[in-house]
C-alpha cells in the first residue's frame, strides 16, 4: 500500500525526468474483426478484418509508458530501411519520442501482427530477423548513446531477444555510472551482472537459472542475484503479483488487476513506472507498488496500451477504496 499523496507527490516530479531506452524496436500491428463462420478448407475460424490498427511495440512501447507520464524519453534502437520502419519514426514523432535510430539494409523493420476478433487474440504472426548486429551497426548504437549520456537520468534496457541488446552495448552502458533498469531475456542473462535491477517475469526468472516449476520464486531470486552480484531484483508474478528482491529482504506485492484482457506491454509498463518513480526520489517498494497499480490498469486494456498520470493516480485512489 501506498498514501496517495505520496504517490501524487513521486509522479509529479515525473516531467523532469529523461531517460534512454535502448532494446528492441517492434512495430504492433493489429487487424481487428469478427467471426461468423468457420473455414470449408480447415477447421479454422474466418475473420472479416473491420480495421487496421499500428502502436508502437517492444523498447518503443517502453518509451510511449515514459512519454505518457509525462517525462521525457530518447529510443537508441534499430529499424530496417522500410515502410514498417518510417511508420514507427512517424509514430515516435507523433508521441514527442526523441528518435535515435540506427538503419540496417541487412533487416527489416520487426513486425509482430495480432488478429483480434472478439476481443480475443486468434492468432500472431511474426516478421524479424534475429541475428547478432554487424560491427557498424553497433558502433553507431554505441555513438547515439553516447550524444545523450550526460543528459539522462538513467537508462532502460528493453530485451526481447532480437540482437540489440549485446555484450558490447550492455558493458557501454554500465560504464556511465547511471542507473540501469533491465527488462531482461533468458538467453542475455549475463549480460545484466551489476546492473541496478531487472524486471524478469515468472517463465524468464526461472529459466535464466535453469530451476524447477516447483523451487520457491524466493529461493530462485535470491539465486539470480547472487550470480548477477544485484541489490535488487523485482519479479512480476501475473495473477500473484510481484516479488521485490531487496538485499536480504523479500515483499509480496499483491496483483492489482480487477480484470484481464491483454497482458500484451505489462512488462514495458512496469519497468518504465518502477524507473520513473525510483528516479523520483520514491524507495523501491514505492516504486513496486506504483508499478503494480499501472500494470493492474494497462492488462485491463486490449492491445499495447499505457498510462496516463491521471489515470495512475486515479486507479490508485480507486484500489484503495
Amino acid at each position: 500500500m501506498i498514501d496517495v499523496k505520496r504517490a501524487q507527490q513521486l509522479i509529479s516530479n515525473f516531467k523532469n525526468l529523461k531517460i534512454a531506452v535502448v532494446g528492441d524496436i517492434i512495430l504492433d500491428k493489429y487487424l481487428w474483426g469478427e467471426v461468423e463462420r468457420i473455414s470449408p478448407e480447415a477447421p479454422v475460424p474466418i475473420v472479416d478484418v473491420k480495421r487496421e490498427t499500428v502502436s508502437l511495440g517492444g523498447a518503443s512501447n517502453v518509451a510511449n509508458n515514459i512519454v505518457s507520464l509525462e517525462a521525457k524519453a530518447y529510443m537508441i534502437g534499430v529499424i530496417g530501411n522500410d515502410e514498417n520502419g518510417k511508420t514507427i519514426e512517424k509514430l515516435l514523432q507523433e508521441k514527442g519520442i526523441i528518435p535515435l535510430l540506427v538503419k540496417d539494409k541487412s533487416r527489416p523493420t520487426i513486425e509482430k501482427t495480432r488478429v483480434i476478433a472478439v476481443s480475443q487474440q486468434l492468432l500472431r504472426i511474426d516478421r524479424e530477423n534475429r541475428n547478432p548486429l554487424n560491427e557498424t551497426v553497433e558502433r553507431r548504437i554505441i555513438d547515439q548513446i553516447k550524444e545523450i549520456k550526460d543528459e539522462v537520468d538513467g537508462f532502460i534496457v528493453s530485451d526481447y531477444g532480437k540482437g540489440v541488446v549485446n555484450k558490447n552495448i550492455m558493458e557501454y552502458i554500465k560504464s556511465l555510472g547511471k542507473p540501469v533498469f533491465v527488462d531482461p531475456k533468458p538467453s542475455n542473462f549475463y549480460l545484466y551482472k551489476d546492473i541496478t535491477i531487472m524486471t524478469p517475469n515468472r517463465k524468464e526468472a526461472y529459466e535464466s537459472i535453469k530451476a524447477e516449476k516447483n523451487t520457491p520464486v524466493e529461493e530462485v531470486g535470491k539465486t539470480i542475484m547472487k550470480q548477477l552480484n544485484l541489490k535488487q531484483l523485482l519479479i512480476t508474478l501475473g495473477a500473484d503479483g510481484m516479488a521485490l528482491f531487496e538485499e536480504e529482504k523479500v515483499i509480496k506485492i499483491p496483483a492489482k488487476a480487477r480484470k484481464v484482457f491483454d497482458v500484451t506491454g505489462a512488462g514495458d509498463t512496469v519497468i518504465s513506472v518502477l524507473a520513473l518513480v525510483k528516479l523520483s526520489g520514491g524507495t523501491w517498494e514505492e516504486s513496486a507498488t506504483i508499478a503494480n497499480y499501472a500494470a493492474g490498469y494497462v492488462v485491463g486494456e486490449i492491445g499495447t496500451a499505457t498510462v496516463d498520470q491521471e489515470t495512475l493516480i486515479e486507479t490508485i485512489k480507486g484500489q484503495k477504496e
